[in-house]
């Protein structure tokens, strides 16, 4: 519902960022997005979309730029050439409108672990200025949905890795975000835990049409239906359906295509 239909209706507006509702709109596009750190280069003319209610893989080796990158659509990073968009809403021209369609997992843990798992969702809630009633509702919510509805008293130290990353993901959907983008989220885990989180952000494409743009260097999180950018020393070298890509690179699977892209070797077989 956008915030012109709640108005319509005589319903509250405070939850619902308004937006521009153009079809086709992307939820999010990169423009010629370049980042440096004085003389380095991190990123050079980077430039891709996420359609809504998709699952976009962002693969790269660590230092590719994907951080760079996430921390300029976040605003942790002024830019310093390019355009970046979240639902139309230039980030920055118009960084409140943008931002309120966000919601990010960072690769490092920022979660209090002294506090327990409702404690920490209530605090970032009140960040966003959600209020209390309201805020213990959607964390109710939004720990069901991701599985932890019966640890919510738990402390944050208690919990396993994969909890720990669930509980993340649960704090960013709080204030109801379009676009979802998470940063390297399964380091650390184990298989079964790996598995579990990309399973629960899978979910809340195909049930919520939220937008995932999911950045990772590992081949086994990667499905053959996902939209596939290649990021490699800062530049965009393949993007589009893993299929295209994998054709278009002229071999038989995303492993061997990007090595034949980048000329990195992949160890294992399944990390890049």
């Amino acid at each position: 519902m956008t915030a012109a239909d709640a108005r319509s209706k005589g319903q509250d507006t405070r939850d619902i960022p308004s937006r521009p509702d153009v079809a086709g709109t992307p939820a999010l596009s990169i423009d010629g997005v370049s980042h440096s750190y004085g003389p380095r280069q991190a990123l050079t003319d980077v430039g891709f979309t996420v359609a809504p209610a998709s699952f976009t893989a962002l693969l790269g080796l660590n230092g590719a730029g994907k951080s760079t990158l996430f921390s300029l659509i976040t605003r942790l990073f002024g830019i310093q050439h390019g355009r970046i968009g979240i639902f139309g809403h230039d980030i920055a021209q118009a960084p409140g409108e943008a931002l309120r369609l966000l919601g990010v997992v960072f690769q490092p843990r920022t979660l209090d672990l002294d506090l327990s798992v409702t404690q920490n969702l209530l605090y970032h809630a009140a960040l966003h200025g959600i209020a209390r009633r309201d805020a213990r509702e959607r964390s109710r919510e939004v720990l069901a949905r991701i599985g932890l509805a019966d640890r919510t008293n738990s402390k944050v130290r208690d919990l396993s890795g994969g909890q720990m990353r669930r509980l993340e993901i649960a704090r960013a959907l709080l204030h109801r975000p379009r676009l979802l983008l998470l940063d390297e989220a399964t380091v650390g885990l184990d298989v079964k835990a790996r598995a579990d989180i990309l399973s629960h952000v899978r979910r809340l494409v195909a049930e919520q049409g939220i937008s995932v743009l999911w950045a990772t260097h590992l081949f086994d999180e990667i499905g053959p239906n996902d939209d596939l950018v290649v990021l490699h020393q800062g530049r965009v070298l393949a993007q589009g359906k893993v299929a295209q890509v994998i054709a278009e690179s002229g071999r038989i699977d995303i492993n061997t295509a990007f090595m034949r892209l980048t000329g990195a070797p992949a160890p294992g077989g399944s990390a890049a």
